[in-house]
């Protein structure tokens, strides 16, 4: 069989259109899983493929749509967090609480992801309140130093969104099956790397190093598959002269790092502490859900409920300190 040269100049542009049309596709910035179940908590994992035309991404900041709720971020190495809260158009129920307000924005920033590499960046949230058939849309702003590229774009009325140049990364929520079953066991936890509110029950052990004392180690249980846990423990100074806090290490994660969470202004912060914390004389530091705590990075396995996690802590002056954080459940009890 004969084929002429023009249909197979045809054939051949036409392939080349398609592929590049994928490709095209995928250069968007979206979910890796596109569905989402009605009344289920998820992990939103949003895909960045690429920087702004060469440049390195520095900043992704994502508005959350009504319906994803109660949302909480999974920190990343080497990025500061931002969640900005504001009102919900209407109250939701966590586990008999009504909730009228939450996190609006959440914004991962003064990072560096070269234009040569691919990242994910993770949000745990619920779905709520929406009908089967809906496309919830967050729209995103990725920032590239001076350079911006916002994907915002939304198709009307549910249309189709293929042509848009810088789409909003879209999740489709599904039915689910069976909603007198409880789909929401995460919706209560807080993320281990991401400390939530409330009361912990800390362990007893206490140990000395010097003059100080190392108390009540804790760490919170993880999620399947969460790369980021966290620790928490009190040091008291009993002594005259000032120590710090310099770094700590642990053969269950590649990297643990001392972060401080601060909320004002309805904008909760969260930073890496390079230089550790300080440990002033006679006083008590206190690592906590909300405030100073540990940031167990690249974790080997997640942490569960009834294990432990050694750590070994360095201060300045008191020297090497090892540790043992019990894992309380991901409410930290």
């Amino acid at each position: 069989m004969k084929i002429s040269k023009t249909f197979g100049k045809t054939f051949a542009l036409a392939a080349l259109l398609s592929a590049t049309a994928i490709a095209g596709a995928e250069a968007h910035v979206t979910f890796l899983d596109r569905e989402a179940t009605q009344e289920t908590t998820i992990l939103a994992t949003l895909q960045v493929p690429h920087g702004c035309d060469g440049k390195a991404t520095t900043e992704v900041r994502v508005k959350l749509p009504e319906g994803f709720v109660f949302a909480k971020p999974q920190p990343k190495a080497g990025w500061e967090l931002e969640v900005i809260k504001g009102d919900y158009q209407k109250t939701y129920d966590n586990h008999g609480d009504k909730v009228k307000t939450g996190a609006v924005e959440i914004r991962w920033k003064n990072g560096n992801l070269s234009d040569d590499f691919y990242d994910t960046f993770v949000i745990q949230g619920k779905v709520s309140g929406v009908e089967a058939g809906t496309s919830l849309a967050f729209p995103v702003t990725q920032m590239c130093g001076d350079t911006v590229e916002a994907w915002d774009q939304v198709a009307k009325d549910g249309g189709d969104a293929h042509g848009m140049k810088t789409p909003a990364p879209l999740l489709k929520v599904v039915a689910g099956e069976d909603h007198g079953h409880d789909h929401d066991d995460m919706a209560g936890m807080n993320m281990s790397g991401m400390p939530g509110m409330g009361a912990a029950a800390p362990t007893d052990e206490t140990v000395k190093a010097g003059d100080l004392e190392v108390s009540g180690g804790f760490a919170k249980a993880m999620l399947p598959g969460q790369p980021v846990g966290g620790g928490f423990f009190t040091v008291k100074n009993n002594g005259q002269t000032d120590d710090r806090l310099l770094s700590v290490t642990s053969p269950a994660a590649g990297e643990v790092q001392i972060h401080e969470m601060v909320t004002k202004d309805n904008v909760m912060r969260m930073r890496q502490l390079k230089d550790g914390i300080a440990i002033a004389a006679g006083q008590t530091v206190k690592l906590e859900p909300g405030n100073l705590h540990l940031m167990f990075q690249k974790v080997k396995t997640p942490f569960k409920q009834g294990d432990s996690v050694a750590v070994t802590l360095t201060f300045e002056k008191a020297g090497k300190v090892d540790l043992v954080l019990q894992v309380l459940s991901a409410q930290g009890k």
